[in-house]
């Protein structure tokens, strides 16, 4: 079974697991926080009135068998502790099908929750995941070399994320073409964070040699994550430099971080040892890997050529899809992101009182976590933390209104604990206003000089009413 075995690729193997499973762990904490107020039983999404819409479909999911905010957390709390083990290396320790099931169980799971998840889990990245933990359930235990066709696959995972990024960007947009795109990102991005403000006041030249940089590690450097080493590490190694330069400059939930992840697919122990000789790598032997998991990956290798199809196809389409999956089980994937850059930044702020809607009532604000609100509030680091609700209030200002955006303002009317969770601040101390509305502001950055003179981080003006004053029940309540 040589032949089958990837020798001097265990830092890959470990990075990957172990990485792997600790995003797993993020994103099951991260569902049990924030998924029974955004889709829960009295959600502003209610997965149970989704899976009475889907039912017959063949979508997959544990939920169509039940459906409860309980289970919801059951299964959430389930993935987590199994993706802590995986972290600790506990399966890895046990034969060869341990890690295995561990990893089907994280992606089952997982998926299981995505595909009721409905528009607040509509992004990319999460079927960046889910195909990250289905190839990690593959790469063996600790007393088996990796399967090399499983690091190929990674690798070829790698290159569909960058290289259709790189498309994407090129086809889209003009300020991509004509370098000038990160004169408006770092300000429009969806949710900036501490190092945006600075990184978008650097010169309008080093701007466009970022861009150019871009361009050159999405659509250049990743042909040669499939050459002999060192060629490949290094390239790993360029994929990794940038992810980490958009990690110092957004918050992109997991998506940076799992990307530095599964660049690391192409790094081989000994170019590890030659940047740090101190450490080294126990070697599984080779030839002792069982036939029984050979004849596994073999099966899953034929599978993950056939779903390779679709994605390849996508890439050379002029109408390139953008964050699609070809199958149910988001196992043959198209990725991309940021084909067009918006040029402004609006901002809705939705706005309570208690007093009658005129000219001398006093509105207050609801504070977002970790999207702008507050002109003097620098903005926070959250990544790769998934602020979903944050994220949707962002493309609410580009136009895309959503059904759960006035079930979010009756909620807020109602002062409904659950949701009140998902924001930074309640004016109204859990007590429910009078009414309620939604107004649109346009955002800048301020300048140097308005950041030490008004300790302003942006600056804002108004520009119209989303949703006029909705009157609630009425204040001094508090629900139970």
């Amino acid at each position: 079974m040589e032949w089958f075995s990837a020798e001097g690729y265990e830092f890959a193997r470990q990075v990957l697991q172990r990485g792997i499973a600790a995003v797993y762990l993020v994103v099951f904490l991260n569902a049990a926080a924030q998924f029974p107020a955004l889709l829960g039983e009295d959600g502003l999404l209610p997965a149970p009135r989704f899976l009475a819409r889907i039912r017959g479909r063949g979508i997959p999911t544990l939920f169509h068998w039940h459906y409860s905010d309980r289970f919801l957390l059951a299964v959430t709390w389930v993935g987590a502790v199994v993706a802590a083990l995986l972290m600790a290396g506990v399966p890895q320790a046990g034969p060869w099908w341990l890690p295995m099931a561990a990893f089907l169980l994280l992606w089952g799971l997982y998926l299981s929750v995505v595909n009721i998840g409905q528009t607040f889990y509509g992004f990319g990245w999460e079927s960046l995941l889910l195909e990250a933990g289905f190839l990690a359930a593959f790469l063996g235990s600790d007393d088996v070399a990796a399967p090399v066709t499983i690091l190929w696959a990674f690798r070829w995972l790698v290159f569909r994320l960058e290289f259709g990024a790189g498309l994407i960007k090129l086809r889209g947009d003009k300020v991509w073409r004509n370098l000038t795109a990160l004169y408006y990102h770092h300000e429009t991005q969806p949710m900036p964070n501490p190092a945006s403000w600075f990184f978008h006041h650097l010169p309008k030249p080093l701007h466009r040699v970022e861009v150019l940089g871009n361009h050159f590690a999405q659509l250049v450097v990743p042909f040669f994550l499939f050459f002999p080493q060192p060629v490949a590490s290094i390239a790993a190694a360029v994929v990794i430099v940038t992810q980490l330069w958009l990690v110092l400059s957004g918050n992109f939930a997991w998506l940076n971080v799992l990307t530095i992840l599964l660049a690391c697919a192409a790094v081989s122990d000994a170019a590890v040892q030659a940047v740090l000789p101190e450490i080294q790598f126990a070697a599984p032997d080779a030839g002792g890997t069982p036939a029984a998991f050979a004849v596994v990956v073999g099966g899953v290798t034929l599978a993950l050529l056939y779903w390779a199809w679709a994605p390849l196809k996508n890439l050379v389409r002029r109408d390139q899809l953008m964050n699609a999956s070809f199958n149910r089980w988001h196992l043959s994937n198209a990725y991309g992101a940021f084909g067009s850059i918006t040029r402004h930044r609006d901002e809705v702020v939705i706005e309570g009182t208690n007093d009658p809607p005129g000219p001398q009532a006093r509105w207050q604000e609801y504070e977002f976590r970790g999207k702008p609100g507050n002109p003097h509030r620098m903005p926070r680091q959250f990544a790769p933390y998934h602020l979903r609700l944050d994220w949707m209030m962002w493309f609410l200002a580009l136009g895309s209104y959503g059904a759960w955006f006035p079930v979010l303002l009756q909620k807020l009317l109602a002062a409904d604990r659950r949701t009140l969770r998902l924001l930074r601040r309640d004016p109204f101390g859990g007590r429910p206003p009078r009414w309620i509305r939604a107004r649109v502001y346009r955002y800048r950055y301020s300048t140097p000089a308005e950041l030490r003179r008004e300790r302003v981080w942006w600056v804002r003006e108004p520009r119209g009413i989303l949703v006029d004053p909705v009157e609630g029940p009425g204040p001094g309540r508090i629900p139970s």
